[in-house]
């Protein structure tokens, strides 16, 4: 079925593949499908539900019928769309969803028990008897789902993830996205064009057609040329953008490694992160199939998908073509196969109006009602004024007109606008921000408007981003358009097809409004319309039609079902990429991984991210030994540790204060620029939530720095509050952790190591304790923050994160020849607990401000979140567990977290339990076993003894009551 001549292929290179174990040929170019249809195969697949025969239906990812499984053994990879699967040499594809053969298929007799098992049979016969569900019904219904399957073996592919940033996404290569990217790309916008087939040109590539005065693909050529030329434009051929996401994000699959046998080193996917400053969305239109009975036979195909394969591909579906449609487009079809040498038996159009024509016979004001032949089309009947007559034809190209592919623009919960003039929908302008729609995803229908649309899409958004457009005029192109009649349905006795993969038929869906499932989310579910892998692309509007008019309504009343990301099926496996094995739990390094571990330091997950625990020195053969010698060092020179764990958030705007007035216990509108302050967070239901540093960096912007182990929790909780509780707010936050390398330097000699480091030396007087600004590190900008987790003399300097491992080395490098070095999370807790300072440790979601002795930060000046709560009877008083120190004063000096606290003469049992320890350790400092913990009425009972009981370990300690802060409980070596 190749023909002699035509198609941008490559016919000098014949490529070998198999399909069923059947070895067949095609060329370089090919797609499985039109490889398959030029070797006039047409039966493909079997349908879900009624295992009826199916062939292919379109030319793109939005086919339902052609779902194919390539490869073998571990590398099987099911469901795979033959129309956007390329072939190359050894390709093994096999059909699915059939047994023992996809021509005859024993489950095809569910096609003969049809009457029995319309919309919704399951949710009435699998109900009774009840003992039946878990032993007969469940099993067979498993058995029987889902079309192809995976091996079970373990994925032996690899898949990356890319992140890209970008000025202007343009979504879609056909003439609209061209033009956008082109006025974009000379305007020296930073652009990224993306088209999901494998060659860009959307429908120019399908089409007999000039722009310009040359053929539309050596238009589309000569375009990308000049694009590929620009130093700032990104093509991104094979790669569909799947949602749209906030803030700019869209993701997006790269098929990297389908086109070609395996190689261990190539990726089978990517999963991109895409986030732009602005979009357009020139994702083109999507043909639409009318319903008529028995429209489901192999070899009945969208018009549009007939001329993709005429055109490009240089193969015929059929030898007598017969062509239906209730718009222009069924003309343009039968030219092109004439042109082509096709021979086409018969135009049926159902208006009375269509152009006239010599070349073919023309049936007008006529219908195709039903269609013959089980595994390969031989037949179509003709419905008119003069009766019904029988036509013979091996190819039906079908078209209902085309619906805009707008489901991105739904994405973000935006429903679309009802064209009269198109019958169709169209994106609703500003549904997701920064997004325009442009060409045929927009309702434009000819060439000429697509042009337009692009160019004057691309020029608004250069505008929104500060350039200037160049003048660009517009290449001469086709402008003829004339809209549908409508025709969703042929009328008739037998089933209809609307949803092919799934066998939703017109019937199914008036049935659902008779038993009154009228809501289109009800219908969805109840026939199981749109819920394929295909989501409903070609089908759920004449769906939308059929429900209107079962339920005496307009098609914008009946409204459109949700559109939901993915676009297209994505494996799990591109979107989890890295998450084999070990990286199936996420590991987060520092930028000083590689210098920690150079060190010989043992890696400790906190909060997914490794940190080290300590660093061995020479001749130490216990953590302990590491430990007190790193603790000693930070008490008498300088210690360096890497804090980047810590969550940072950049918060801006007008009404940044406000917030952080609402979400935090004291008042932070009155810090003053250049400051820090310590801050409490509460829970709504008045608990701690968090604690940590706000620096006010400017008279609108602040950095906030949370725990490791909440940082996630606190930016989901101001997420909440932005979006929810105050909306009018202006203020924008963003997760800045992983930009920012920050180092704690801290002891007695800091400001030496810093002074030695920094381009400009520190005055004293402008850097009090708490003090924050910026300063620069040979040159490069860095953020200085006078700040103290180890009760000495502190700071914590922060620098973009791709400098962050030279700082690391060069501050290890300063403090050695100051007598310190690095310190580890074993040093870092002994620190804090001597001088009483808390982490998730003792605010383990439990605690109130009263229990933690920060009673006095909650403001009685001003509301914020959790203070109402936060004072409710039994959060607060005596009988409360409050925060205490504990010292070993008996025989026993060992102290354990998670050790219970009892009177020294009660029985430790449950009943009597009075309080916890929360974190414990040696201080080589004060030369004795410390201990946090809380204590009912702990702060009055200072001095008392208490006794420690660890029944896990065996362990019984004496312990004296004392105030959390055991060292410089005044703060004066850390206050400098």
């Amino acid at each position: 079925m190749r023909l002699a001549t035509g198609g941008l292929i490559d016919r000098a290179r014949p490529v070998r593949f198999t399909f069923d174990g059947r070895s067949y040929e095609g060329v370089e170019g090919d797609t499985l499908a039109s490889a398959l249809l030029a070797n006039d195969v047409h039966l493909v697949g079997r349908s879900f539900k009624y295992h009826r025969p199916r062939g292919i239906l379109t030319a793109g990812s939005e086919e339902p019928n052609a779902l194919v499984t390539i490869g073998s053994g571990a590398r099987r990879d099911p469901n795979t769309r033959a129309t956007v699967q390329e072939i190359y040499d050894g390709l093994r594809a096999e059909s699915q969803n059939r047994w023992p053969s996809l021509r005859f298929d024993l489950q095809g007799i569910n096609d003969l028990a049809a009457p029995f098992l319309g919309a919704g049979f399951y949710y009435k016969t699998f109900m009774w008897p009840r003992r039946a569900w878990d032993r007969l019904y469940e099993p067979v219904i498993r058995s029987a789902a889902g079309l192809g399957a995976l091996s079970g073996e373990a994925d032996p592919d690899r898949n990356e993830k890319a992140f890209a940033f970008c000025d202007l996404l343009v979504i879609g290569a056909g003439p609209a996205g061209l033009m956008a990217a082109l006025v974009a790309g000379r305007a020296g916008a930073d652009v990224i064009l993306v088209d999901e087939d494998l060659r860009m040109g959307g429908r120019l590539l399908a089409e007999r057609e000039d722009v310009g005065g040359q053929a539309g693909h050596d238009w589309v050529d000569a375009v990308l040329a000049e694009l590929a030329a620009l130093d700032n434009v990104r093509l991104m051929p094979r790669t569909t953008v799947t949602g749209a996401y906030d803030g700019g994000t869209y993701g997006a699959l790269e098929r990297v490694g389908h086109h070609r046998p395996r190689h261990p080193h190539l990726p089978r996917d990517c999963f991109w992160r895409l986030t732009a400053r602005r979009v357009v969305l020139a994702a083109g239109a999507l043909e639409r199939p009318v319903a008529f009975r028995n429209n489901d036979r192999p070899g009945i195909m969208l018009a549009g998908a007939v001329r993709a394969y005429l055109n490009r591909w240089g193969v015929s579906p059929g030898r007598a073509v017969t062509v239906f449609g209730n718009n222009d487009d069924a003309y343009r079809t039968a030219r092109d196969l004439v042109a082509a040498g096709v021979h086409v038996a018969g135009l049926v159009d159902s208006r009375h109006d269509g152009p006239r024509e010599d070349g073919f016979p023309v049936h007008r004001g006529a219908m195709v009602c039903d269609a013959a032949g089980r595994h390969r089309l031989e037949a179509i009947t003709i419905r008119s004024v003069r009766g019904e007559e029988r036509l013979a034809s091996d190819c039906l190209a079908v078209t209902g007109g085309w619906n805009p592919t707008l489901h991105l623009s739904c994405h973000l919960g935006g429903r679309p606008d009802w064209r009269e003039d198109i019958h169709a929908f169209v994106p609703s302008p500003g549904a997701v921000p920064g997004l325009r729609a442009a060409g045929a995803c927009n309702g434009a229908m000819t060439t000429a408007a697509c042009l337009a649309e692009g160019r004057d899409a691309a020029v608004a958004m250069l505008g929104d981003l500060g350039l200037t457009a160049p003048d660009i005029p517009l290449p001469g192109a086709s402008d003829r358009y004339r809209a549908p009649d409508p025709l969703w349905a042929v009328p008739g006795k037998g089933r209809a097809w609307l949803d092919f993969q799934n066998d939703v038929t017109v019937k199914d869906v008036e049935q659902a409004a008779a038993e009154n499932f009228r809501s289109v989310e009800h219908m969805k579910r109840y026939t199981t319309q749109g819920m394929a892998t295909d989501q409903g692309k070609s089908s759920n509007v004449a769906a939308l039609a059929v429900l209107a008019g079962a339920t005496g309504q307009t098609i914008p009343q009946a409204g459109t079902t949700t559109y939901r990301p993915p676009f297209v099926p994505v494996p799990i496996a591109a979107m989890g990429a890295g998450g084999a094995g070990r990286g199936f739990a996420p590991e987060r390094f520092t930028t000083s991984h590689q210098a920690s571990v150079d060190r010989g330091a043992p890696m400790i997950e906190a909060g997914l991210w490794y940190r080290p625990g300590y660093f061995p020195g020479p001749g130490e053969t216990s953590w302990r030994q590491s430990c007190d010698r790193e603790v000693r060092m930070v008490r008498k020179a300088v210690g360096i540790c890497d804090v980047s764990t810590l969550g940072k958030i950049d918060i801006q705007g007008p009404d940044a204060a406000a917030l952080l007035d609402f979400v935090y216990t004291g008042r932070f509108s009155t810090l003053r620029a250049g400051r820090v302050r310590y801050g409490l967070m509460l829970r709504e239901d008045g608990h701690v939530m968090d604690d940590g540093t706000t620096a006010r960096l400017g008279d609108t912007h602040y950095l906030m720095t949370t725990t490791t182990a909440a940082a996630g929790q606190v930016m989901r909780h101001l997420d909440f509050v932005t979006q929810c509780l105050r909306p009018d707010w202006q203020v924008r936050i963003a997760s800045v952790t992983e930009q920012w390398a920050q180092f704690a330097i801290a002891g007695p000699k800091a400001r030496d190591l810093l002074d030695a480091l920094l381009d400009t030396r520190l005055d004293p007087d402008d850097w009090p304790f708490m003090a924050c600004g910026p300063v620069a590190v040979m040159g490069v900008a860095a953020r200085l923050f006078r700040i103290s987790f180890s009760g000495e003399e502190g700071y914590e300097i922060a620098v973009p994160a791709r400098y962050g491992d030279s700082l690391y080395r060069q501050l290890l490098a300063r403090a050695g020849a100051l007598g310190g070095g690095p310190y580890g999370m074993e040093a870092l807790n002994v620190l804090r607990i001597e001088k009483g300072f808390i982490t998730h440790a003792e605010i383990d979601g439990r605690v109130t401000a009263f229990d933690l002795g920060m009673q006095d930060m909650v403001s009685e000046a001003k509301d914020c979140i959790g203070k109402t709560m936060s004072e409710r009877p039994g959060l607060s008083g005596p009988d409360r567990a409050q925060l205490v120190g504990l010292v070993a004063v008996g025989s026993v000096k060992q102290m354990t977290a998670g050790a219970y606290l009892f009177a020294e003469g009660a029985a430790p049992v449950r009943e009597h339990a009075e309080g916890h320890v929360t974190s414990a350790c040696f201080s080589p400092t004060l030369e004795r076993t410390l201990a946090l913990g809380f204590l009912r009425d702990g702060r009055a009972r200072h001095g008392e003894r208490i006794r420690m009981v660890d029944h896990l370990r065996g362990l019984e300690t004496l312990c004296e009551v004392t105030g959390p802060a055991f060292f410089d409980p005044e703060g004066g070596r850390m206050r400098g």
